[in-house]
């Protein structure tokens, strides 16, 4: 009995060296075609097609576990999130004015005052304007130096709402609040549409930006811009003087959170790209975009 059990758990036992070895010969399939990116670098289609907010998230945990692999001991990097409650552009309150001609009655009224006393009169319920709240979780990175946690570097990575009306506005007023202090922030804008960041100067071309300022020297900050048609730079995040820099590898890091999403699998890339691109560069990304739709 002894031996048939034992004959029995090894016939279970699963090879993993050969197990794994086979999984990485074995492509990645959506459709028959590999499940991969038809862009050389970030793809436009996740912002225009709303998957941003799950990119966003899972960009940050890559960036946080590539800079785990690269800071010195005496370093940590983690993820820190609020909550903010924000209205909806498109469904602001509207201010309604009095008009005569429509609230007053047609007609004689029905209704009676009593004896000496007020008029009674039936009210209407009408809708106070309430405008839609929506609950956004904000997260970014820091950095901080062992073991007093001092905060050195935040990492952001922008999301539509830093880069359009209230949350625009608060978004800067967080940015300010850090740049006073003395941390360096890195902020990363890999969406097309929006209102860029505000610098003391025109920013270079490009469709892309990552901007590093460092704490000792607010005069100037590094402005790093690169196009839809090129890969993701490598980037410095600042430390405490007089560590050095740590290289951010963007292009290995959106690598990393595009295969782990799968997005193709929910990506319409037949669709057109309604993105404030120059026509010239539409075509072009939807002509890259097809390739992957019907290749």
């Amino acid at each position: 009995m002894k031996g048939t059990r034992r004959r029995a758990k090894a016939a279970r036992r699963v090879d993993f060296p050969n197990l794994l070895e086979t999984m990485e010969k074995r492509p990645r399939l959506l459709g028959g075609h590999p499940m991969k990116s038809p862009f050389p670098g970030i793809d436009p289609y996740l912002e225009d097609q709303g998957h941003w907010p799950d990119f966003h998230n899972t960009f940050l945990t890559s960036c946080r576990d590539a800079l785990l692999d690269e800071l010195p001991d005496h370093y940590d990097a983690r993820i820190d999130e609020r909550f903010r409650l924000f209205e909806v552009d498109s469904v602001r309150p509207r201010l309604i004015e009095p008009d005569v001609a429509i609230t007053r009655r047609k007609g004689p009224s029905t209704s009676v005052a009593a004896s000496g006393g007020p008029l009674l009169v039936e009210p209407v319920l009408v809708s106070i304007g309430t405008p839609e709240v929506v609950e956004e979780r904000l997260t970014w990175v820091e950095v901080r130096r062992l073991p007093g946690r001092e905060l050195v570097t935040v990492i952001e990575l922008l999301s539509p709402s830093n880069k359009s009306g209230l949350g625009r506005e608060d978004y800067l007023d967080k940015r300010w609040a850090t740049l006073r202090q003395s941390v360096n922030l890195v902020e990363l804008d890999f969406l097309i549409g929006g209102r860029r960041l505000p610098l003391g100067g025109p920013l270079p071309p490009g469709d892309f930006y990552a901007v590093v300022t460092r704490a000792g020297r607010r005069e100037n900050c590094e402005v790093f811009a690169w196009n839809i048609d090129q890969p993701l730079p490598l980037v410095p995040v600042p430390l405490k003087a007089p560590d050095p820099d740590v290289p951010l590898d963007l292009h290995a890091i959106f690598r990393t959170t595009f295969d782990r999403g799968r997005y193709p699998r929910v990506v319409d890339y037949g669709a057109a790209l309604g993105l404030p691109l120059p026509p010239e560069v539409r075509a072009w990304a939807e002509l890259q975009a097809r390739s992957i739709a019907t290749g």
